[in-house]
């Protein structure tokens, strides 16, 4: 960002535009991405949109941002309060789906079509860092006799991302089953087999 928002009314016009870009960008894909119909649908003024945004891969790495700290906010909450091993899979489950519900075909476009710099790739790699480091925690509360903490958090946090991302580049989210299957997936992982 160009200037970081300190008042209330600019902190709500920066929301504005960060979400107004999510769902332009989701419905009309990178091709169809700009900042004059993001500024439009924020209802601020190309210029407002420029002093924070110096341009438009700004604006998506803003948009970036957001969603990895919804999904960094569903792991975290999932797993604090140790719960039972089935509430904290529905809660882990529910949490990444409706993250990803959001804008449905936004996801598509921020991993197959949206252009990355080497700034997003750095804001990736602390963002997978992070990602892992809750999905570790979460692990260490239901395996606890195991030491391979690392390694199960980073096999069980690619299925569950590898089901999340296929289905949502299908528009599928919504899919029948898919909730229930993925914290089956989840509860015979972490259990070793025995679901709790």
């Amino acid at each position: 960002m160009r200037k970081q928002p300190r008042q209330q009314r600019s902190i709500a016009t920066v929301e504005a535009i960060i979400e107004a870009g999510a769902h332009i960008l989701s419905e009309l894909g990178w091709a169809g991405f700009n900042t004059n119909k993001v500024a439009e649908a924020a209802g601020v003024s190309i210029g407002s949109l420029y002093q924070y945004f110096p341009d438009k891969l700004a604006l998506v790495e803003a948009i970036r941002r957001r969603h990895f700290d919804n999904v960094l906010s569903v792991i975290s909450e999932a797993a604090a309060d140790e719960k039972p091993l089935r509430q904290f899979a529905r809660k882990l489950v529910r949490g990444m789906i409706a993250a990803h519900s959001i804008h449905p075909t936004l996801h598509q476009v921020l991993l197959d079509e949206a252009p990355g710099d080497r700034g997003s790739r750095a804001a990736h790699a602390a963002f997978q860092s992070r990602y892992l480091e809750h999905y570790a925690a979460a692990v260490a509360q239901y395996r606890r006799r195991r030491k391979d903490h690392e390694t199960v958090a980073r096999v069980l946090s690619s299925a569950v991302e590898g089901v999340i991302h296929n289905e949502a580049r299908r528009g599928i989210l919504d899919a029948p089953g898919l909730q229930k299957q993925l914290v089956e997936l989840v509860c015979a992982y972490l259990s070793g087999g025995k679901v709790a």
